[in-house]
Formats: structure tokens, sequence, C-alpha cells
């Protein structure tokens, strides 16, 4: 419990900057028909900008989550936390002060632009956050409480969005992504770095220590190609879980591309459906992650679960793609108690597959591996949900796109089969080897 309680500021930091971020998730389909289509529930348009910024965001965060997770390594999680958090408000203001045509394409183009840097960033840093406090065998627990933090603000960020008018939401969320920063700043305990790894007998003490200052020297700690490919070439259970990551968030990234326009073209679905929606969706996760995680985890293995979960997770998107009413969505949503069991699970199969001096880079390469994904989803999806929803459609399949997600889904979960097991520690660090260390 102590350990739960040096972590609960992090955890109250994640919850905070996640509930700024994802308030804004139900009015902005609306948002972006009403500014760029007037009046129309269906818009290709809309899905190919929707894409488009996808995939530069992805290409971004490709390039900038192994740097980010690598300098914190050196520099702190704190330090690093500080950047996204930050830059992460301004896109919320612009929305929040007006949501005609010209200031949603300024918010489209500054949006783009940070989220390079920041999209992802937060969790990711917040995973080797945890991964330098808590021992291997709770680390998949500990994880999936994070995971469930988050989902508890997705709920939250959804059910305000729910009641508040949509310059009100805007509003709100530019005040919390503020909170969020200030609350960082004044109690978040800095992590542990290179400099000051804990043994396992002061873990809870190192917690709540600052770490020591360093000079910095940027260029050093920057990752190099052959930083991931030492990663990947050297553990096969490092390599399976980067192929999974890839898959599962090349599903992912297609049915967030594909469901909500869907669903407003199929059923004519407005901002407060969405928001029921989602919060049911949310509260899944919350119980899957919060009451679900801790159990499952150490009674079935982090492999075993990351099977169930991708199995699960397929038949979830299948389900969304074959929606012949309205109600569908709704139990399809439900099923994510079990699906979102995936993430939490491989990336604490990746945390330990390398040191604790390195648990930056590793998170890092993989949301790298992630945003890769990023990139290639939405140049398949756009397209296929434009397509299979406008008039041209070579059959009538409007779901077709996400059940090409579930597709993906299934790839993952195929690979996933294949990972066992491995105690062997990656070191890919070539400072250590410089050490003068054995």
């Amino acid at each position: 419990m102590e350990k739960f309680f040096g972590l609960s500021h992090l955890f109250m930091t994640v919850f905070l900057s996640c509930f700024s971020t994802f308030m804004v998730i139900p009015p902005m389909t609306d948002i972006t028909l009403s500014a760029i289509c007037p009046g129309k529930d269906e818009c290709s348009l809309a899905i190919y900008l929707t894409g488009i910024q996808q995939a530069i965001v992805g290409m971004g965060s490709l390039v900038m989550m192994p740097i980010l997770g690598n300098l914190s390594d050196t520099y702190g999680r704190k330090v690093m936390l500080t950047v996204p958090m930050t830059l992460s408000i301004f896109p919320l203001v612009i929305l929040a002060y007006s949501r005609t045509k010209y200031f949603f394409y300024a918010y489209y183009v500054l949006r783009t632009l940070i989220a390079m840097i920041c999209e992802g960033s937060v969790q990711c840093l917040a995973l080797a956050y945890v991964a330098d406090n808590v021992p291997e065998s709770r680390r998949a627990s500990v994880f999936g409480v994070l995971s469930g933090i988050a989902s508890s603000a997705f709920v939250c960020g959804n059910l305000s969005a729910r009641f508040l008018s949509t310059a009100s939401t805007f509003q709100v969320a530019a005040a919390m992504a503020v909170i969020a920063l200030v609350y960082m700043k004044m109690f978040l305990p800095e992590s542990v770095t290179k400099g000051n790894i804990c043994s396992k007998e002061t873990e809870t003490i190192c917690l709540l220590e600052n770490s020591p200052k360093k000079g910095f020297q940027f260029f050093k700690t920057l990752p190099s190609f052959s930083d991931m490919l030492c990663l990947l070439k050297t553990s096969s259970t490092f390599l399976h879980a980067a192929v999974v990551s890839f898959f599962v968030n090349v599903a992912q990234v297609g049915v967030e591309a594909s469901l909500l326009y869907f669903l407003k073209a199929q059923f004519h679905f407005n901002t407060d459906q969405f928001a029921d929606l989602l919060i049911i969706s949310g509260i899944a996760g919350s119980i899957s992650q919060l009451l679900l995680m801790p159990i499952l985890a150490p009674a079935l293995g982090e492999e075993k679960l990351l099977s169930v979960g991708l199995l699960f997770s397929c038949l979830h998107m299948l389900l969304y793609s074959i929606a012949w009413s309205s109600w569908v969505p709704y139990a399809s949503a439900l099923i994510s108690v079990f699906s979102i069991f995936a993430m939490p699970c491989l990336k604490s199969i990746a945390s330990k597959q390398i040191g604790p001096n390195e648990q930056g880079k590793v998170q890092g390469c993989i949301t790298g591996i992630c945003s890769f994904a990023s990139v290639v989803s939405p140049l398949i999806f756009s397209p296929l949900t434009a397509l299979f929803l406008s008039q041209n459609a070579p059959f009538h399949f409007p779901g077709f796109g996400i059940a090409c997600a579930a597709f993906a889904s299934m790839l993952a979960f195929i690979q996933s089969l294949m990972i066992r097991p491995d105690d062997t520690v990656i070191n890919c660090s070539p400072n250590d080897s410089d050490s003068g260390e054995p």
C-alpha cells in the first residue's frame, strides 16, 4: 500500500491529463462535420482530414517517442512530462474561444503539430515512471491500474461532455489541462534515473526522493535507429511484443478512424449518443483494469492474459462492424471489459526485457512502433471508411473498415501465441559499455 500511496500523485496527474483530453472526443465529430460539411451526416473530406492528421501525428510520434523516453532516462520523467502537458493546453484554448470554420482549421493545424510531440507521451512516460518503482512481479497489475485510471478519466470526461455545452466542454478541458500541469509540477516527485537506481529494499524511499541534477548533454542521449534494432534483435520476446503492438494499434486506430463516422452515417448518432457509448466503454475498461487485472494477471500470467484480451478485442470489433441496430454498439462496448487487458500486459512484458536504466527507452520504442502503426492505419482505413459509407461502395457493408480492423486484431492474437516468458535482460546502452562496469 505504501508504494501505491507513493504513486498516487502520478495517478492523479494521469487522471487530470486524460480527463482534459478525453472530454473533447464526443463533440469533435459534430464540430468537424459542421466546419467542413455543414448540415451533412456523411462527409468524405472530414474522414480524409482526420486520417491525414492521424498519419502525420503518427509519423511525428514515431520519431519523438523514443527520444522523449530516452531523454527521460537521463533527465527524469517529471522534466520530460512538462513538455507535452504544457503544449497540449494551446489547441484546447482555440476551440474554447470559438468553433467556427477558421478557428477549427487553426485548431487542426496547431493540434497536429503539437500532437506530433505529445501524442501518447504522458502514458509512455508514466509507464516508465511505474517501471522505475515497481518490481517485475507486480508490474503488470500496476500497469493495469494506470490504464484503469486513464479509463476512469475517460468515463468522467465523457460524462462531463454529456451534460456540458460544446463551448463549456472545451473551456473546462483547457482549465483541467492547466490544473494537471500545475499539480504535476507541485506534487509529483521525480522518479529515479540512471544515477539513482533503487534497490529492492529502498524502493519506497527512493520513490519520494528527487533525482540528482545532471549536466545537459543532449546529443549523447538521443537514441539512434540502431538502439531499436538492438532491442528487436536481442530478444525474440521483445520482437513478438513489437509485432503485436503494431497490429493492435493498426486495429485500434482503424476503429477510431471509422467508428464515429460509421455511427453518424448509419444511425445518425449525435454528441450525446457518442458520449453515452464512450462512457459505457470507459466504465467497462475501468472495471477491467482496476478490479480484474490485479487478480487475473498473477493467476493466468501476462502472456495468456494478453492473448485473451486480443481475442475479445477481435470479437468486439466484429460486433461493431455488423451492427444492424443502434443498440448493438452499446452491447459491443461492454466486451471491452475483457479486450482492454492487452496493452498493459504487452507493455509489462516489454519492460521486463531491459534493465532499470533504460525503461524510458523501451517504453519509447514500443510507443514509437505504435506510432508507426498510426501512420499506416489511416492510409488504409480512411479510404475504406469513406468508400463504404458513400454511394459508390462496391457492395453494401458500411462496417467493412471496422471488420478489417478486426482482422488486424486477429493477426495480433495469432502473434501473441508465440510469446514465451523470457528472463534475459537486454543491454543496448552504449553508455553502460563505456562506464567500465563488467
